[in-house]
């Protein structure tokens, strides 16, 4: 059993256990959060349509976090006029883990989702090795720009943890069809996304005092 919610704006296809991110709700880790806007439940063969939502159907998902998304980079200069503006943006999201879907009425039950003993594990371990921090965030690996950024998000590749695991044969396959020309080894990514995993600053000074501060530099 399915169903598609709208929250923020968008339209999101969710299932029991399924994790999304969605637009930042004013909520904290561990809340039980719902969605009434449920626009199509399917089960089964069963489909059903609501104009514009189904009535006493009902979404329950638990927050996991609240997060941040990746950098964006604007980027403003004015010919001949010695000006220059650049400024970072990151949307603030909220991960949830879709716990419940429900019809007729009925009513949370306030129970968290069943999670795979090695899924909660690894979930777990990821916060504690990299100090909460958004491995998400490509943008803290030294020589990764918002470019080369936006083409490793299109080629998948969106984490600290996928970088720190390539080997020889990912690297050169990376490196040609991104047109990296030898970034990758020179720059040290792998070990750079290893050390942000063990929890060491970013090699860069700007990147250290973003970190520091919380705010995009």
């Amino acid at each position: 059993m399915f169903a598609v919610i709208k929250t923020g704006g968008k339209q999101y296809k969710v299932a029991a256990n399924d994790v999304i991110r969605i637009d930042r709700l004013a909520a904290e880790a561990g809340d039980v959060v719902t969605f009434d806007s449920v626009l199509m439940l399917v089960d089964g063969d069963k489909v059903e349509v609501g104009a514009p939502s189904i009535a006493g159907a009902l979404v329950a998902g638990e927050l996991i976090e609240q997060a941040r998304g990746p950098k964006v980079i604007a980027f403003k200069k004015r010919r001949r006029q010695n000006s220059k503006r650049k400024r970072g943006y990151r949307h603030d999201l909220s991960v949830v883990r879709i716990t419940e879907i429900l019809t007729g009425g009925a009513k949370p039950s306030g129970k968290k989702a069943a999670v795979k003993p090695a899924k909660a594990a690894k979930e777990a371990a990821v916060p504690a090795a990299t100090g909460a921090r958004d491995s998400s965030n490509l943008s803290l690996i030294a020589g990764v720009g918002p470019t080369i950024e936006k083409k490793l998000r299109a080629a998948g590749v969106t984490s600290w943890e996928q970088i720190a695991a390539w080997s020889e044969a990912d690297v050169a396959k990376y490196d040609e069809e991104l047109n990296l020309r030898g970034r990758i080894a020179r720059d040290e990514w792998i070990e750079q996304a290893k050390e942000l995993l063990a929890g060491k600053p970013p090699r860069a000074k700007v990147d250290q005092a973003e970190l520091k501060s919380g705010e995009d530099l």
